[in-house]
């Protein structure tokens, strides 16, 4: 593996997390093409799909070792979010078109959740999909949808019902992002750069072979996706890289005359920083050995909140360490610490909301903890 990652990413195509270089859709589709060569396209899926079907330390180490080696962030919408969805609910028609194309990185994904009003409260969304025919006709608008000027396809629930509870209405489809009727716009969020973006359904026309499972179940699905997705969310490759760079700036005498990590407030803040990425690292790696559902839950849960509070807190003490030339303007000549510390703190605040905000993952600890705190 070391040299795989050696030969495939010198210097010139090394990505650091926290840099102000930003990722795009070549970063994305080369190196899930070269991981794909490989048979590393994704290594957590089973094998009969196309997957390694490695243990939840190989996927670690591997993990770990493509951060440390700089290697591009691959779209996570593919391989960790709706790959596992086709395979496991979706079509044999669904799984022989998008499995492999997920693998190969030819088609990108985004995700259709967030509408305007329906954040938190996901089961009130009303993107709605009318049968017609051998089609469901959608319209309605989603909000939020990172990399959705890349993506070629959308996974997107709409509201097929309005029986029982908000939940019972939902489905699951699958949809083509070059579809008539389908308007994308951008949203710059406030560290000026172009993640997220709104989309427009008016009258799009999608094939019922694009509904994965059956109708009106698209809520175990959705649940299905964002526990996967909150169990990935440690990051704790790109966190380590992150604080490695951050103690390096720390001591520097290049910037300083005084390098910052000699002064003991530094080196408090430093340290508890590191000792919250051990006690993340621990706590993910018994993670993946749970297979119970609510265990599961509960664990996803943990991570999602240890680890969006600790990106936040390290992007802070870059702040702080970067001192008054992280305030400059975008077309001054910044120090490259400083401009990468504002934009990662600017787009830290978001750490907290996606993926389920800070306040849902409480309320599902809360909630699954009871029975034992009662």
């Amino acid at each position: 593996m070391q040299v795989f990652l050696r030969d495939e990413l010198p210097a010139g195509r090394r990505f650091v997390a926290d840099s102000v270089e930003t990722m795009s859709r070549a970063h994305a589709t080369w190196w899930q093409s070269t991981l794909n060569r490989r048979g590393w396209g994704a290594p957590h899926w089973p094998v009969a799909h196309g997957g390694c079907g490695w243990s939840p330390a190989q996927l670690r180490y591997f993990q770990n070792a493509c951060a440390a080696a700089g290697a591009p962030l691959p779209s996570p919408f593919g391989p960790s979010m709706v790959g596992p969805v086709i395979y496991t609910f979706g079509s044999a028609a669904q799984q022989r078109y998008h499995l492999p194309r997920i693998l190969d990185g030819s088609l990108l994904w985004c995700q259709g959740y967030s509408e305007p009003g329906a954040g938190s409260d996901l089961a009130s969304l009303r993107t709605r999909a009318v049968r017609d025919g051998e089609d469901y006709v959608v319209d309605g608008q989603k909000i939020w949808t990172t990399q959705a000027h890349w993506a070629d396809w959308i996974f997107c629930l709409v509201r097929t019902g309005h029986d029982g509870r908000p939940q019972d209405g939902i489905s699951f489809l699958l949809i083509d992002m070059h579809s008539p009727g389908i308007e994308v716009r951008p949203i710059r969020s406030i560290d000026g750069l172009h993640h997220f973006n709104e989309i427009f359904f008016t009258a799009v026309r999608v094939p019922a072979l694009n509904l994965v499972g059956a109708e009106n179940r698209g809520w175990s699905y959705a649940k299905f996706l964002l526990e996967n997705e909150r169990m990935g969310s440690a990051a704790v490759g790109p966190l380590r890289a992150m604080l490695e760079r951050l103690r390096n700036q720390a001591l520097s005498t290049d910037e300083f005359a005084e390098p910052p990590l000699r002064d003991p407030h530094y080196r408090e803040r430093l340290a508890s920083l590191e000792e919250r990425l051990l006690a993340l690292d621990a706590m993910e790696l018994q993670a993946f050995e749970v297979s119970d559902g609510p265990a599961r839950m509960k664990f996803a849960a943990m991570l999602k909140l240890a680890a969006s509070t600790l990106m936040q807190d390290v992007s802070e003490l870059a702040i702080e360490l970067a001192g008054p030339d992280a305030l400059r303007s975008p077309g001054d000549e910044t120090p490259e610490f400083a401009a990468a510390a504002m934009t990662s703190f600017l787009f830290g605040r978001a750490h907290t909301i996606y993926g389920g905000t800070t306040e849902v993952q409480k309320n599902i600890l809360a909630r699954l903890l009871e029975p034992v705190l009662s």
